[in-house]
């Protein structure tokens, strides 16, 4: 698609392409940058940080009004820095640099094409399904105007999902670009709940408003924003476990709204004169964490770049060409970065580089430090909170593990009864919600109370992870107290790839684990038992076969990068597959 020619027409807005011009641009932003610091900008210390935390959460809360508008009035008024809202870039070398005036212009304007054309109300929930585009940022910001629930999606969901997703939520809108709109169509018949499908393309499809035609209408910029309760319903994720369909995992205005200052005041450390660039998929709670809330909590430019696949010559190019100030991007990609020749680009603004998603390697670490001087902080969250814990500005790093609670969590280890152990002792990771529950945890799994029950435990919610704490209070990752598999950044629950496996008529039965990769962490591995009339086939055809099965009818990401069969799978006495066995053998040969 021609980004230039859609959004000419869509805006009336001169986008910014990269010229000759535009490189001396860059370097006078470049010069301008402050000297490098690894002393934080917006707190003394953690201990401090962590006494005095205290944040009010008002009545009635929504982002785009108490946030977004106050700082859209300090730009008007000259007291905001010079740097954009948004400065988004792809690899064609296009740019668009958007204030927090004209993000606002373009939300309100776009608020009014959901609630006026498309007819939706308050608490309605729209499917959004978009790349590193800009208008994904719109999107998210008009939902939040109208206080309509927003529900993102990667671009690698199949039919099946997206069939799920829409059922499950009863979405009435749905928003895609033409990649996507074939794939909606086949399953939209079965989701009655949808009344409104809006494509961004610049050219018409049969069924769809076209979102690039009917923003480029006389639509009226004059949007006066939703007054949401704080606990109001603001987004929803779906996220996997080990049994069961994904979960709806529902967040407030406040919740994230709020909560996500941890995040950009306190980790990240980011202030109105930094440039912040994550490299989440926008389809991931991460991407609201640091590539909506966070940054522009603080004020912070949000850097974007659209890249088709991950590139490390395109990322490290892109950091050493743009005034970036902080990184924040998954372990697996830093293991790929480092593999790179770093040495042929210079950083000059980099001063802050981050992580999350998985744990991190201290080699790469260790690594990254030596290429660059600069420490990687580590962040622990996950999408039902806020950073849980993390290694922040001014504290002792300590390789390996994933720092200190968060200010605003009482993160402890405790054992099956709930109850906190001892320094040095493994147990399940808890944020203690007793008795006052952190407004920046989750509400609920919409619709399955049973389920939401299960992640409580007497004083605590539970994470799901194992770990240990130290003598300093440090939090030890140990790993999964279920299933999950954490590969590359995603979240894979075992049991939507055993579906998928089951489909095929040479898997009897199967079961999912976690498996050890140099360079993605894990991988998905599946241990497959064969129907009789596949156990004389071609092992290494069959594998490539059932690998192909699986990414045609889920998500390609979830697809199982090693497959072995076995006669039988570990089982217990009641018949429930042993997957702890597995995983077991698959890392403990990793050791052995």
């Amino acid at each position: 698609m021609n980004l230039y020619v859609l959004r000419k027409s869509l805006f009336n807005y001169c986008l910014k392409i990269s010229k000759r011009n535009e490189v001396r641009e860059r370097g006078q932003w470049l010069q301008i940058c402050r000297s490098k610091t690894s002393a934080p900008k917006n707190f003394s210390d953690y201990e401090s940080t962590r006494r005095t935390y205290n944040i009010q959460v008002p009545q009635r809360f929504n982002f785009a009004k108490d946030v977004l508008e106050q700082w859209e009035t300090k730009e008007k008024i000259g007291q905001r820095s010079s740097l954009p809202a948004l400065w988004w870039v792809n690899d064609s070398g296009e740019e668009v640099r958007w204030s927090f005036e004209e993000l606002g212009f373009h939300s309100r304007r776009l608020a009014n094409v959901l609630h006026q054309v498309c007819s939706l109300e308050r608490g309605d929930r729209v499917f959004l399904i978009l790349p590193r585009v800009p208008e994904w940022w719109l999107v998210n910001v008009a939902c939040l105007r109208t206080g309509t629930v927003l529900i993102p999606g990667t671009s690698q969901l199949t039919a099946r999902d997206i069939r799920h997703r829409l059922q499950m939520s009863g979405a009435k809108c749905v928003i895609t670009d033409e990649s996507l709109a074939p794939l909606l169509d086949t399953v939209a018949s079965d989701c009655p709940s949808i009344s409104t499908k809006l494509l961004l393309s610049h050219r018409a499809m049969h069924g769809w408003g076209n979102l690039t035609e009917l923003m480029g209408r006389k639509v009226s910029d004059d949007h006066v924003c939703m007054d949401t309760r704080s606990e109001e319903a603001m987004t929803i994720f779906f996220t996997s476990g080990t049994t069961g369909a994904p979960k709806m995992t529902q967040h407030s205005h406040c919740s994230y709204g709020l909560g996500l200052t941890v995040n950009g005041r306190y980790w990240l450390d980011l202030t109105e004169q930094d440039m912040f660039w994550n490299t989440s998929d926008t389809g991931w709670a991460k991407s609201a964490w640091s590539s909506v809330f966070a940054p522009w909590i603080q004020g912070a430019c949000v850097f974007v770049h659209h890249m088709l696949r991950f590139d490390t010559s395109t990322v490290l190019k892109t950091l050493s060409s743009y005034p970036i100030t902080t990184f924040c991007t998954a372990p697996t990609a830093y293991r790929m970065l480092v593999q790179d020749d770093i040495s042929r680009f210079t950083f000059r603004a980099l001063e802050h580089c981050l992580c999350a998603g998985e744990p991190i390697n201290p080699e790469v670490m260790c690594k990254w430090k030596e290429l660059t001087g600069l420490d990687i902080y580590e962040g622990y969250g996950q999408t039902e909170t806020v950073l849980i814990a993390g290694t922040f500005k001014g504290m002792k790093i300590k390789p390996g593990s994933f720092g200190k609670a968060s200010p605003g969590y009482d993160v402890q280890v405790v054992d099956e009864d709930g109850s906190v152990v001892s320094h040095g002792q493994e147990g399940d990771l808890g944020i203690r919600v007793k008795p006052d529950r952190p407004f920046s945890l989750f509400t609920e799994y919409t619709g399955e109370p049973e389920r939401t029950a299960e992640c409580f435990r007497g004083d605590f919610y539970l994470t799901g992870d194992r770990g240990v704490m130290d003598d300093e209070g440090y939090l030890w990752f140990i790993g999964r107290a279920d299933d999950v598999i954490l590969s590359a950044g995603y979240r894979i629950g075992p049991f939507e790839v055993e579906n998928a496996l089951i489909e095929h008529p040479a898997v009897a039965e199967s079961a999912v684990v976690s498996s050890p990769d140099p360079v993605r962490g894990e991988v998905v591995k599946a241990f497959v038992v064969l129907t009789a009339d596949y156990k004389s086939r071609d092992h290494k055809e069959l594998i490539q076969e059932l690998q192909t099965h699986v990414k045609t009818v889920t998500a390609p990401y979830k697809y199982p990068r090693k497959i072995e069969f076995v006669d039988h799978l570990p089982k217990t006495v009641s018949g429930k597959i042993r997957r702890v066995e597995l995983r077991k053998k698959e890392w403990g040969q990793q050791t052995s």
